[in-house]
């Protein structure tokens, strides 16, 4: 027994002899990934800091909902532009090709991935992106007819994409429920919100926003045209932004996954705060994002591409929308922050917002389902647009649309938390992506 005794005893001490991690002290979880978090391209970094949200001058008439409220907001990325016809159109080429894969995995398993790496069944199976899809082929022709206009639909007998068919499903987890005391207990999966959304844009917004004018070359061309690749994408509701944030996520993720890294910050719409901050370039009380208080510079040049004159809307350059980055950049290096699109913020519109609103990176989302009351429905919109007088351009006016409703004279752009205090915390460190 006492052999025994002395057996476990220098075992013991061996053991802890070989262990020379941190001589027994609280050292953490050793070998970590790099810390360094590198700046996404095209997309521009916003220091935390505090600004004065609201008008920079008194605006009786709307008074109730046109308040000054000093907020505080963490270090975030924002898109340098806003995202462009040729953008969003890889997020709908994913969402054709992922159903073209699909399909074609009922004649060919090598569309699917069916197990994960330890041979594990994976529920639903994963698109094997590496597989070509052969359009042309003459058994996947008539697998992939599903995905094309019927015959008697298609114009000139062109053989198109049907629009309609291209629907993005999603997960979301809803995490105000989910930190509700009354709701802790609820499964996991009843916090899982599942959302089907069609991601084609809306071209026939430009007739429908006008009445007896002719947009029709605009309707049949802006989105596909090459002229138009660098031009924002509109058409857009937001829902469709939001679900185009949701995919962007899960396409870095899915990427970083695959090479062993961890996972980046969400792309996610703009708060209404955070979008203000932004705009303002850091500047203080100034009513445009380049300072003001005039829309043109000290050559008679317009700084936006706006509705400047009745009847003379060419005068700021542009008649419709323009290319992207056109006028000049904020103090940030943000471009059309004024003009050009108005933009989707993620926030629900409320007249008393700054009021209960918090001064710790003010925000107020509302998940988009079909039973929201109406009032929730409504999406802040900021920035102004071609088509828009020069009140709208002013980075303190507040507008907005419903979710559901896409406009020829609105995009979107993104942004994505910092993770961590400032970037300069962690530097000297190899990149990430």
């Amino acid at each position: 027994m006492k052999r025994f005794a002395f057996i476990i005893a220098l075992t013991v001490v061996i053991l802890s002899g070989c262990d020379r991690s941190g001589r027994g002290h609280l050292t953490g979880v050793q070998n970590r990934p790099d810390p360094h978090y590198s700046d996404p391209p095209g997309m521009v970094y916003i220091p935390m800091g505090s600004f004065t949200m609201g008008p920079s001058d008194q605006d009786i008439a709307y008074s109730q909902n046109a308040i000054s409220k000093t907020v505080s907001m963490p270090a975030f990325y924002m898109d340098e532009t806003e995202i462009t016809n040729n953008q969003y159109r890889q997020f709908v080429y994913w969402v054709r090709d992922s159903l073209a894969h699909t399909l074609l995995s009922a004649i060919d398993d090598d569309h699917l991935i069916m197990e994960d790496r330890y041979g594990m069944p994976l529920d639903p199976p994963m698109i094997n992106w590496d597989q070509r899809i052969r359009w042309d082929g003459e058994e996947e022709r008539d697998i992939l007819s599903e995905l094309y206009l019927p015959e008697h639909e298609r114009f000139f007998r062109r053989r198109e994409i049907d629009s309609r068919k291209l629907i993005y499903r999603y997960h979301i987890i809803d995490l105000n429920r989910a930190a509700r005391r009354t709701e802790r207990d609820t499964p996991r999966g009843d916090l899982v919100k599942e959302y089907e959304t069609p991601v084609y844009p809306d071209t026939l917004a430009w007739i429908h926003d006008f009445t007896y004018s002719y947009n029709e070359p605009m309707t049949k061309m802006y989105f596909w045209h090459p002229t138009y690749d660098h031009y924002p994408v509109v058409g857009v509701n937001w829902m469709q932004a939001r679900a185009f944030s949701i995919w962007r996520t899960q396409y870095l993720n899915n990427y970083l996954t695959s090479r062993g890294r961890p996972f980046a910050m969400d792309f996610s719409l703009p708060s209404e705060a955070q979008w203000e901050y932004a705009a303002r370039g850091g500047l203080e009380l100034n009513p445009y994002p380049w300072g003001g208080p005039y829309i043109r510079n000290v050559d008679g040049c317009f700084l936006a591409n706006y509705k400047p004159l009745r009847g003379r809307y060419t005068d700021d350059g542009g008649l419709y929308t323009v290319i992207v980055g056109h006028y000049p950049p904020n103090d940030y290096g943000l471009y059309d922050m004024a003009g050009n699109v108005s933009e989707w913020t993620r926030n629900a519109y409320d007249e008393s917002y700054y009021v209960f609103g918090h001064d710790l990176n003010l925000d107020f989302q509302y998940e988009a389902d079909p039973d929201d009351p109406p009032s929730m429905k409504r999406k802040v919109v900021r920035g102004g647009s071609w088509k828009d007088v020069g009140y709208f351009l002013q980075v303190s006016t507040r507008a907005y649309e419903y979710q559901d409703t896409a406009k020829s004279y609105i995009g979107f752009r993104t942004v994505q938390m910092y993770p961590g205090r400032s970037r300069e915390d962690g530097r000297g460190a190899s990149n990430v992506y």
